[in-house]
């Protein structure tokens, strides 16, 4: 772990349980001729919402790949849908931190209606500190890891979402 950087952005915390992530607009072409949000765009949404995580509250993301040359990359991604999301609909995001070490990290997301705190779908997924000089992982800066862990430890108490770890298949009686 790099100890000569300095944190890019974000704060030390402590970090909201969950942290929310809020005024997010739905683009009207990721609305489908069924009237609701593409599958495909559920994807761009949760990338959309994280990369306002790692920005605003851990100082990584954009800012991090533009001054270190190292960034995060998705390993994994399991997403639910449990609700319809409409043109008309206002969305935000929840996220929390499941686990972290000095590379890695697995979250759990909740895309919510806003008006209504109905959970529309669920992300959960894991993520790795990349160099873009050589394609292999890279340990985070001191000041990441020390971020992680303690949004790691404020969202230690949070209850379990049944959502979590859920294997994919049909389900057999």
């Amino acid at each position: 772990m790099s100890q000569d950087t300095q944190p890019l952005g974000g704060h030390e915390g402590p970090f909201d349980a969950p942290v929310e992530i809020h005024e997010f607009a739905l683009q009207p072409d990721w609305i489908d001729y069924n009237g609701h949000m593409n599958v495909g765009y559920y994807g761009v949404a949760f990338d959309m919402a994280f990369e306002r995580l790692l920005v605003d509250q851990l100082g990584l993301g954009e800012p991090q790949v533009h001054a270190l040359g190292q960034g995060p990359y998705f390993l994994q991604s399991h997403m639910q849908f449990l609700s319809e999301v409409t043109e008309d609909m206002t969305i935000c995001f929840r996220f929390r931190l499941l686990d972290a070490d000095h590379k890695r990290g697995h979250y759990f997301a909740q895309m919510i209606s806003a008006p209504d705190q109905t959970v529309c779908a669920t992300q959960e997924a894991l993520f790795m500190n990349v160099s873009h000089r050589t394609g292999r992982s890279e340990p985070y800066p001191d000041w990441a890891v020390t971020r992680l862990a303690r949004m790691l430890t404020d969202h230690a108490s949070l209850p379990p979402e049944l959502q979590i770890g859920q294997p994919i298949g049909i389900r057999r009686k």
